[in-house]
């Protein structure tokens, strides 16, 4: 751009501006909806969508003084986010003890006894490893970290588990939408998911332009998976000409909190075996029991391995979920099964594009994987902290349902695992027809109204995925002061039903 001289310099700078706007405008003018990858366009993430804005548009008026809300406070029950603001999950000392040590060694010296033994040897044993967490790790995630992964995974399921075959991940989601893009190799690739199911699926195979292969899980019983709904959606697929590539198996189930027998996961893996399909086990809530006695977790390499079937199968966890609920490190790892040494190539060559994972997350994995034992310093609290998470989700789980159970047109399962329950609910004619005046999903209209009124945020279940003519919405189980909680969901359905009906 050629600037004319002028003494005054306010005039030269607006030309200069002028001069830059009308550039930028033309610039802008060629950034448009319409010239990016039409696959953005089609992704969809309900967990952070819609009710979730607008709770943030609400929280950020609740601060302003004369508001004219009915309720004093967002009750984030939308997102598996345990250490959220107002849910308030208690951290886990030990990993917190260790992740401090890790970003200021010197602290050990600094606050000479401050430390217990164990947590200060962990930190030296890292950093020994690692050096300083500021800088890149192996591609793969640190070796010694991913040896105690191969060790966990051993001691969990009684079968060998190569580091090799193991990498560490940005959080879980990272792993499957690395899997998912690989495996659609063509438009017409299908990835077979659960529904209901968790959105990262449905927004991961938009991305990558893909075809999702629904089956539907049983409501009626206690949100099992219906062997005879994956044939049927694998016999649709045939006949649209989707090629399914991969099954999706969320255990324990989210949004349902199901958990699967071992007798349904054999059904599933030689389903995998006779239709060549790679069997992605999605299993971040293993941990998240409500009632371990009598639903106890089995992993799928448990089962691949004691069948010795040649089954591919990638297999995720997470430090987000469990009773760490570190979401914010996004710290994860996927293990790889029969998987040929071509393909972890392969795969490896592609996280090596990210060059690591965040090392405070594979941290903390190592934490997941290898946390206080009997006899060490850090036992007796860790011990204590852990057992009161797992005691409170599972209280509050129990209560919930059987509160949500009494209520007029809501049928709840009593959710075995995970961190949420995803009631039934029944919506009148006049509830619907007043939704599709607003442009809404019936349960989407029911969700709006539930937050309008009490400042709950959940997530309407046509967001997961439903059975036409079925409505849902899914709450988590990590909100305090339960019984506040649930008297202002009794009190809204009240008022709800009283004006639309049932």
């Amino acid at each position: 751009m050629r600037v004319l001289s002028y003494k005054n310099r306010g005039f030269i700078a607006s030309i200069r501006l002028l001069s830059t706007s009308s550039t930028s405008l033309r610039n802008m003018a060629s950034l448009t909806v319409d010239s990016l990858n039409p696959a953005i366009l089609k992704v969809e993430y309900a967990v952070r969508g819609e009710l979730a804005i607008k709770a943030e548009e609400y929280r950020t008026r609740l601060k302003t003084t004369g508001h004219d809300l009915p309720f004093d406070r967002i009750i984030s029950s939308n997102i598996g986010n345990p250490q959220q603001q107002g849910l308030d999950q208690p951290q886990i000392t030990f990993l917190r003890q260790l992740a401090a040590l890790m970003e200021y060694p010197a602290l050990a010296e600094l606050a000479p006894g401050v430390f217990p033994d164990d947590v200060v040897q962990r930190a030296k044993q890292l950093q020994a490893e690692i050096g300083s967490i500021g800088a890149y790790s192996h591609s793969q995630g640190v070796p010694l970290i991913r040896e105690h992964v191969a060790k966990f995974i051993e001691e969990r399921d009684g079968y060998p588990s190569d580091p090799k075959n193991i990498f560490l991940t940005a959080g879980a989601s990272a792993g499957v939408s690395l899997l998912i893009s690989m495996l659609i190799s063509s438009p017409n690739s299908g990835i077979m998911i659960p529904i209901p199911q968790y959105p990262l699926y449905t927004a991961t195979i938009a991305q990558y332009s893909g075809k999702p292969i629904p089956y539907y899980l049983d409501g009626s019983s206690d949100w099992n998976t219906s062997l005879e709904e994956i044939k049927i959606a694998l016999d649709k697929a045939e006949a649209d000409r989707i090629k399914p590539k991969a099954l999706v198996v969320i255990n324990p189930g989210n949004p349902t909190g199901a958990l699967l027998s071992e007798d349904t996961q054999i059904e599933l893996i030689h389903i995998c075996e006779k239709h060549g399909l790679v069997l992605l086990a999605d299993e971040v809530y293993q941990s998240n029991l409500h009632k371990p006695d009598t639903h106890p977790f089995t992993s799928f390499k448990k089962l691949v391995s004691q069948l010795q079937s040649s089954v591919p199968l990638v297999s995720f966890h997470s430090v987000s979920k469990g009773v760490l609920g570190e979401c914010g490190r996004r710290g994860g790892y996927f293990e790889c099964t029969n998987i040929s040494p071509e393909i972890l190539a392969l795969i490896y060559k592609m996280v090596s594009v990210g060059l690591c994972p965040p090392l405070q997350g594979q941290i903390a994995v190592d934490t997941l994987v290898r946390p206080p034992k009997k006899g060490d310093s850090s036992y007796p609290k860790w011990k204590e902290e852990t057992d009161k998470i797992h005691a409170a989700l599972a209280e509050r789980t129990k209560i919930m349902a059987d509160r949500l159970n009494q209520l007029p047109g809501v049928d709840c399962v009593n959710s075995p695992g995970a961190l949420y329950l995803y009631p039934k609910i029944t919506l009148s004619s006049k509830a619907i027809a007043e939704a599709e005046k607003h442009g809404k999903q019936p349960d989407a209209f029911y969700a709006l109204q539930l937050l309008d009124e009490t400042g709950i945020c959940v997530v309407p279940g046509s967001g997961f995925g439903q059975r036409e003519g079925h409505w849902h919405y899914r709450l988590t189980c990590l909100c305090p002061g339960v019984e506040e909680y649930v008297g202002k969901l009794e009190k809204f359905h009240h008022g709800f039903i009283e004006k639309y009906g049932i």
